[in-house]
């Protein structure tokens, strides 16, 4: 009887042992690459972290995120691409065509999540929106389907509206893309297009200088880096020369634009975190379809309006989702 006990207690000893042990174990630690075309932490890395830490993924505790600012430079974007390689991470986010066709370049094994302006199967980033294969997901937030929304928009408070400014970096690799529907919806509503090209921030000057000097009247734009990282610059500009802008986000507006329509930059970014969630728990890229924006906005600066003395129809005003004043 007293062996029976004996080993009863050595069992129990024996169990309680693993149980700790295992309790012990730490916990896994993911590592999430975001090498991104802007420099420093803004509002959609904050929502991407949040959302992050809403499905268990708290950094410093069970997810660390290797930041990248490559800035615009395609050199620095291929570095830090090809150094996140070597460092094994988990997955890989970016915002940017640029940022994912190098991540592409780098890796066809490490799951790459995206969020792209452009149509991603046109430009080759994936086999199709709903059979992505290989490596990539993500969204689209399908930008170019909106360019004839905000031409039809710079119009109707425009009544006048015979001429439209295109800003866009012609070196981008969707502009092609982007320049066509751009086209196609400005000949369906009888306007004429400007392109007024930009390399570089120092370029936005004499692009300004060039679309009042040839009474262009409103202004449109391409996602390309170089005006997403220089968004400040353009809305300055713009109220400086008077020029009306419809934007593609609200990043703009809250760098002091006009109006912008778009998909919500923001909501984007959260929905993201929810496909890395997805990933870092076992799921393959290629089995996930990509998505397209749920949530668009309308949003006015009346401020602005104000100070390039342009009136905004009511009927306009009534439809925003947000006024600013």
């Amino acid at each position: 009887m007293n062996t029976k006990i004996a080993l009863l207690v050595l069992a129990v000893l024996v169990s309680l042992s693993a149980h700790t042990a295992d309790a012990q174990q730490p916990a896994k630690v993911y590592h999430i690459g975001v090498p991104s075309p802007r420099a420093g932490i803004e509002p959609r890395h904050e929502v991407f972290r949040h959302r992050l830490r809403e499905l268990g993924y708290v950094e410093s505790q069970t997810v660390v995120i290797e930041w990248r600012f490559w800035e615009g430079k395609p050199d620095r974007l291929n570095e830090f691409a090809a150094e996140l390689v070597r460092l094994n991470v988990d997955v890989i986010f970016g915002d940017a065509t640029p940022t994912i066709q190098a991540a592409k370049k780098a890796t066809t094994t490490i799951p790459i999540v995206m969020i792209a302006a452009a149509d991603p199967a046109e430009s080759g980033l994936v086999a199709s929106l709903e059979r992505p294969g290989g490596n990539i997901t993500g969204l689209t937030s399908v930008s170019s389907a909106l360019i004839g929304k905000r031409l039809e928009l710079a119009k109707e408070i425009i009544p006048q509206l015979s001429r439209v400014g295109v800003l866009l970096d012609p070196d981008y690799p969707t502009v092609a893309s982007t320049w066509k529907e751009t086209e196609n919806a400005a000949s369906s509503l009888g306007l004429k297009l400007q392109t007024l090209e930009v390399r570089s921030i120092s370029d936005f000057e004499n692009a300004f200088g060039a679309a009042t000097t040839t009474t262009t009247q409103a202004l449109i734009h391409s996602s390309d880096t170089v005006i997403v990282n220089g968004r400040k610059r353009i809305a300055e500009l713009a109220v400086k020369h008077r020029l009306p802008a419809v934007y593609n986000d609200t990043q703009f507006i809250d760098a002091g634009g006009l109006m912008s329509l778009g998909a919500d930059p923001l909501d984007l970014s959260r929905r993201a975190a929810d496909f890395v969630g997805k990933i870092l728990k076992g799921a393959k890229p290629a089995d996930l379809p990509m998505e397209r924006p749920t949530k668009f906005e309308l949003v006015i600066n009346t401020k602005v309006a104000q100070q390039i003395e342009l009136p905004i129809p009511q009927s306009v005003l009534n439809r925003a989702d947000k006024v600013m004043k």
